[in-house]
Order: structure tokens, then sequence, then C-alpha cells
């Protein structure tokens, strides 16, 4: 998705470039092919090629998948993502603050 919001409308050779690493090019395109089939990615043919772009923006299409991943991974308990979260990995003192003022400002409504 981050190639196709960079790129905006792209090719999967145009994606797989983008992305670098050892991805296979079916790879690519199997998952570009799913992410269209789950209506984030929107194709049309140009010769004998298929370009891509996204259908959602990046902060709609990041809610939308953390919805999903905090129903299918922590059985919709949002807090349980977040325990896995501050256990996972050391948080700098910036990122604790700002978790604390997001915290506060969710409380106030």
């Amino acid at each position: 998705m981050s190639a196709l919001w960079e790129l905006g409308e792209a090719s999967v050779h145009d994606v797989l470039g983008r992305m670098g690493g050892d991805r296979a090019y079916n790879t690519v395109s199997t998952l570009v092919r799913i992410l269209e089939q789950k209506g984030f990615v929107r194709s049309r043919k140009q010769g004998r090629r298929h370009l891509y772009r996204a259908t959602r923006r990046k902060p709609d299409y990041q809610k939308a998948t953390l919805r999903d991943l905090v129903r299918r991974l922590f059985a919709g308990d949002a807090s349980a993502l977040v325990r896995t979260l501050l256990d996972s990995r050391e948080l700098l003192p910036d990122e604790i603050a700002e978790l604390r003022r997001l915290l506060r400002r969710k409380e106030r409504g």
C-alpha cells in the first residue's frame, strides 16, 4: 500500500521496484489482487498490464486494518494490543509522553 500511496498509480512491476528486497513478482501480484478483492485497491487495464491505485487514504486504511487486527488477533480487546506493544519493545520517553497525551485527550472525549 505504501508504494501505491507514493506512486499514485502503478503496475505490479512498479510496486515491486519501490519495495526493494527479494520479493517475487508473483508474491506482490497476489498481494495486490487480494487488496483489490478487499476493496483497498482498484485496477484498470493499460495495454497488457494492469495499473493499481489505492482506494483509501493511508489513515483510513490504517484504521480499518488495525480494527481488523484487534478483532482477529486480540479478540476485540484493544487494551491487549497496547499491553503487547508496551511489553514488546523499549519506548523512548517522548513516545511515552505522547501516549499519555493521547490517552488524556481520549478521556476528555
